[in-house]
C-alpha cells in the first residue's frame, strides 16, 4: 500500500494523525481532526512549515524528538503534555519508507476526555462508597433508604430525590422522598400515578437507559401527559433511572433540578446505585412481612398483643386515653355446635364491628375471644358515643360482645391497671349477659 493511501485511511479518524518527513522535519500530512485542532485549512499551506514550528511554535527541533528511535514495523509509545493546547496526549509513532523517503507517522490521542472521565469516575466511586456507608449505618431498611436519598440530595445539591414503585399493575406510588429545605414535598400528591404518565421513560428503561432531561419545557409538545405531571412540581431538569429486579422493572428513582454540570456523572452513578437500591427495597419488604407476622393477627387483620405492648410504650402521658376491653360471647358454643370455621367467622364479624366504630384508633386482638381498643386523645363523651355505635353495629352483624370501658384525662396511670379495670367491667357485663340467657358459665377462667 502506498503512503498516500495510508494517509487517506486516517482522514476521518477522531484521533490526531500526522506524517512528517524525517530528514527535513516538514509536515507532509495532517488528518481532518488535526487540521481542526491546529487551525489549518489544508496540508498545502504547510509545505514550508516544519513540525516543531506548527505544533509547538518553536524555531528549534523538539528536544524529545524520537526520529532517531523509529524503526519500520514497530512503534514508539509515550505520553506528553502539550503546553500550547494545555492537554495531555498519548503518542504512537512509527517509521514509513517509500521511494527512498522516510516518514514519521504519528497517531496522537487526546487524553483530556479520558482524564475527565477518570476524575468523575473516581469522584463517583468515592460518593457511591460513602452513600453505601451512610445507608448501611441505619438501623432499619426504611431509614436506610431515607438516609441514602438524603445523602444523594445534599451531595448532588438537588431539590428532591425520590423512589416510585409499581404498587399494582400499571400504577405507581411515590414511596420515598427527600426534599431540600424550602422545597414542597410531593409524595402525597403522587400516589396511584397511571402507567401512561411514565410510559415514555419506560421505552428507554427497557433497553437499560437512564433518562436525562435538561429542560422540562422540551416535553411540552413532545410528551404533554408527562409534562403536566412534572411542571406543577417546579421541575426544570430531571434524571431518572430504572429499578430492576430479576430482569423486571419494579419502579424507578430520580433526582430533580441538579446542577447541570452533574447531569452526566449522576446518570452513571445512578446506574451503579440502582442495584443497591433494589436490595434495600427487598430488605424493607422482608422486614415488613416479618412485622406483619409478628405484630398482626392473621384471622382478623387487627394488631396482636405484641403490637399492643409496643404501642403502649409510645403513648404520650399528657394525652387523654380511652380503653375498651371486649369479649365475644357465645364463641365456645359456636365452635362446639357449628365448628371452628363458624367460630372464626364470628370473630371476623366482631372485628368488623370494632373497625366500624374505632378504625382511626388502635385495635388489637389480645386473646382467643378478646379485643382491646386504645384511644389516645379521645374525649370521654366521644368514647361513649362510639361505644354505642359499635353496639348498634353488632345487631347488624349478629354479634354480641361484652364491653368494659375506662377513660382518663391523661395517660399517666399504669396501663396494666387501666386495662385490668376495663377487663373487670367487661366481665361484669358478660356475667350479666349470661345470667339473662340462663347460662352460669361465664367466668374469668
Amino acid at each position: 500500500m502506498e503512503v498516500a493511501e495510508i494517509f487517506n485511511f486516517y482522514e476521518e479518524m477522531n484521533e490526531l494523525v500526522f506524517a512528517v518527513d524525517v530528514d527535513s522535519n516538514r509536515i507532509v500530512y495532517m488528518n481532518r481532526k488535526a487540521r481542526e485542532i491546529y487551525g489549518v485549512d489544508s496540508v498545502e499551506e504547510l509545505s514550508d512549515k516544519k513540525c516543531h514550528e506548527v505544533f509547538y511554535n518553536s524555531l528549534l527541533p523538539c528536544a524529545g524528538c524520537n526520529n532517531m528511535k523509529l524503526r519500520s514495523g514497530s512503534f514508539v509509545e509515550e505520553m506528553r503534555y502539550h503546553p500550547g493546547l494545555k492537554k495531555r496526549f498519548a503518542l504512537k509513532q512509527t517509521l514509513l519508507e517509500e521511494n527512498g523517503k522516510r516518514y514519521r507517522l504519528e497517531l496522537t490521542v487526546d487524553l483530556s476526555a479520558w482524564e475527565q472521565w477518570s476524575r468523575e469516575y473516581e469522584a463517583n466511586a468515592v460518593m457511591v462508597n460513602e452513600a453505601l456507608r451512610v445507608s448501611l449505618s441505619a438501623h432499619t431498611p426504611d431509614k436506610s433508604i431515607s438516609d441514602l436519598l438524603a445523602y444523594l440530595g445534599r451531595t448532588l445539591m438537588s431539590e428532591r430525590v425520590y423512589i416510585f414503585e409499581e404498587s399494582e399493575k400499571g400504577v405507581f406510588d411515590n414511596t420515598h422522598e427527600w426534599c431540600a429545605e424550602g422545597v414542597a414535598p410531593q409524595r402525597d400528591n403522587l400516589q396511584k400515578v397511571p402507567f401512561e404518565v411514565v410510559e415514555p421513560w419506560y421505552r428507554w428503561f427497557c433497553i437499560g437507559e437512564n433518562i436525562i432531561i435538561k429542560d422540562v419545557e422540551a416535553l411540552r409538545e413532545a410528551e404533554p401527559v408527562l409534562y403536566e405531571y412534572l411542571k406543577p412540581q417546579n421541575i426544570r431538569s430531571v434524571i431518572v433511572s430504572p429499578l430492576v429486579s430479576e430482569d423486571k422493572i419494579i419502579g424507578f428513582y430520580g433526582v430533580d433540578n441538579p446542577p447541570e454540570r452533574f447531569l452526566g456523572s449522576i446518570a452513571a452513578m445512578f446506574q451503579i446505585l440502582g442495584h443497591f437500591m433494589v436490595s434495600l427495597i427487598h430488605r424493607r419488604n422482608h422486614v415488613r412481612r416479618l412485622e406483619t407476622v409478628c405484630f398482626q393477627d392473621q384471622l382478623t387483620g387487627l394488631d396482636n398483643r405484641h403490637a399492643m405492648n409496643k404501642y403502649v410504650t409510645m403513648l404520650q402521658p399528657e394525652k387523654s386515653i380511652g380503653i375498651l376491653f371486649c369479649d365475644v360471647t357465645g364463641l365456645k358454643k359456636a365452635n362446639d355446635t357449628m365448628g371452628h370455621q363458624e367460630g372464626d367467622r364470628l370473630l371476623v364479624r366482631a372485628s368488623e364491628c370494632l373497625k366500624y366504630g374505632f378504625s382511626d384508633y388502635a385495635l388489637f386482638r389480645v386473646g382467643g375471644d378478646e379485643f382491646l381498643i386504645l384511644c389516645a386523645g379521645i374525649g370521654e363523651k366521644e368514647l361513649q358515643e362510639r361505644k354505642e355505635i359499635v353496639k348498634a353495629e353488632m345487631l347488624k352483624w349478629n354479634v354480641n360482645m361484652a364491653i368494659g370501658s375506662v377513660w382518663r384525662p391523661d395517660s399517666r396511670d399504669s396501663m396494666d391497671r387501666l386495662i385490668t379495670e376495663a377487663d373487670d367491667l367487661m366481665y361484669e357485663e358478660k356475667r350479666e349477659w349470661y345470667r339473662k340467657m340462663g347460662d352460669t358459665g361465664a367466668s374469668k377462667n
